[in-house]
């Protein structure tokens, strides 16, 4: 098979009889190209693993079989027109080119389409328990367990070299720091994985009272059908069903489900979700208790304070940390001479105030021995005026009986007048109101007598 060559390397290997120096990227691109050029458009049969959808649409696989595995990629815009969704596990058959990807030197296969072609036997043997267990009631939700909101102690069955142990750790340290943690470790990969973990679920189980636990979490990253198979083994399935403590299981990404998630109590998608679900509560319940304190700390100065604090941040932006202390010093100065200033000017008006209203309290405090000599010159004169008052009153009341005694019709009686009524008792001021031979009553001034009435007889002036 000939490799193509550079014309400097021609030329070099030509001249001195020695070959040329070359770099990676011509000795990769020289072996795409011939690999390209050797293997012709060709269909592949194989099992899907470690399935990966990029978010631009890149589909990213690695097909297998048992012996060997190559990496595949097929791009968006053929990904698209599938007209299925390829899974994990699947028996597909690729129309490929076989290429070679040169930044990383990757042997892979350029796919342009896939039909399928069946189920891979992992895949298959999946499915088979996954129907058995579950038509025995081990999936049964009526039979899940309700992991506790607030756990005192957490058990982990995983490797303690696994990266899924450092995730739960970190999460935990980081929501729940004050909730022991206790290891039980297990192998989570190879065939004597599954054993491994049936035990360690088992010893989690009998040893929860005494560690303190109220709730296990089985975990592991992600990988393919193969590395996660461990996970899908029936005896880790009825270790979980048989442990006395609910059991939350994160194994592997969001798309990886296995037979120990369909035994598990609760579901997590990885192993840092397990850990954040059985910390729910607690990080709901900081955070409330922490918002609870700010709205009750901040209530009243909000408002105030979040423009002090813009201002600040701005600051915090242009000046150096030194300018910035230099200049809450001096601020702290100002404030403490306008204070130590305000309150010299305080307590200056106060003492004038005060002495003000000293000064009027003595003007107007009583003087006991003035009012006294008041008081007797105002009651002497009130005895003169009342005095005097009663010699009028009484001059007034004596003018008043003489003029009452002159008006008296008694007093003109006794000069020797007198008074003429008729039968009725009215007084007759007129001779023609009398009629002769009518009885009449005369009052003297001493008495009355009865009279009758005589013919009348006028009177002659003289």
């Amino acid at each position: 098979m000939n490799f193509p060559q550079s014309s400097a390397a021609k030329g070099a290997a030509g001249a001195t009889g020695t070959p040329e120096v070359v770099s990676v990227s011509w000795l990769n691109r020289a072996a795409r190209e011939a690999l390209e050029g050797s293997f012709p458009l060709m269909w592949i049969a194989g099992e899907v693993s470690t399935l990966t959808r990029a978010a631009s649409g890149h589909l990213y696989f690695t097909l297998k079989d048992e012996q060997a595995q190559v990496r595949c990629t097929m791009w968006r815009n053929r990904a698209q027109s599938l007209p299925f969704k390829v899974e994990h596990g699947m028996r597909v058959e690729v129309r490929a080119l076989v290429t070679l990807f040169e930044p990383r030197g990757d042997f892979q296969l350029s796919v342009e389409s896939i039909r399928q072609a069946g189920m891979g036997n992992l895949y298959e043997a999946f499915l088979r328990l996954k129907a058995r267990l579950e038509a025995e009631g081990l999936f049964d939700p009526a039979i899940k367990r309700t992991p506790p909101p607030f756990p005192r102690g957490i058990a982990v069955v995983t490797s303690p070299q696994a990266a899924a142990w450092r995730d739960v750790t970190a999460a935990l340290a980081r929501r729940a720091a004050h909730v022991p943690v206790t290891l039980y470790p297990s192998q989570v990969q190879g065939d004597t994985a599954p054993a491994q973990i049936a035990a360690a679920i088992g010893l989690a189980g009998s040893r929860a009272a005494a560690d303190g636990n109220e709730v296990l979490l089985l975990v592991r990253g992600g990988g393919s059908l193969e590395d996660l198979a461990a996970f899908n083994d029936e005896r880790v399935a009825r270790a979980i069903r048989a442990c006395p403590l609910p059991v939350v299981v994160g194994v592997g990404h969001e798309t990886d489900i296995g037979i120990a998630d369909f035994a598990a109590d609760l579901r997590a998608a990885t192993p840092t979700a397990a850990a954040e679900l059985v910390t729910a509560a607690y990080m709901e319940w900081r955070e409330r208790a922490g918002q609870l304190a700010v709205r009750l700390r901040r209530a009243m100065e909000r408002r105030v304070e979040s423009a002090a604090q813009r201002l600040d941040r701005a600051a915090t932006r242009l000046t150096h940390p030194r300018q910035r202390l230099e200049a809450s010093r001096m601020r702290l100065t100002i404030l403490e001479q306008a204070l130590r200033s305000r309150l010299d000017r305080r307590l200056g008006d106060g003492r004038s105030r005060l002495a003000a209203l000293q000064l009027r309290l003595s003007a107007r405090r009583p003087t006991p021995e003035a009012l006294t000599v008041r008081l007797n010159s105002l009651a002497a004169r009130l005895q003169r005026a009342t005095r005097q008052q009663l010699d009028v009153r009484q001059a007034r009341l004596t003018a008043l009986q003489q003029h009452l005694a002159h008006l008296d019709p008694r007093g003109v009686l006794a000069r020797g007048y007198t008074i003429t009524r008729d039968a009725h008792g009215r007084i007759a001021r007129n001779a023609d109101a009398l009629t002769p031979g009518s009885a009449i009553r005369i009052e003297f001034a001493n008495g009355e007598v009865g009279a009758t009435v005589d013919p009348r007889q006028d009177r002659l002036d003289l």
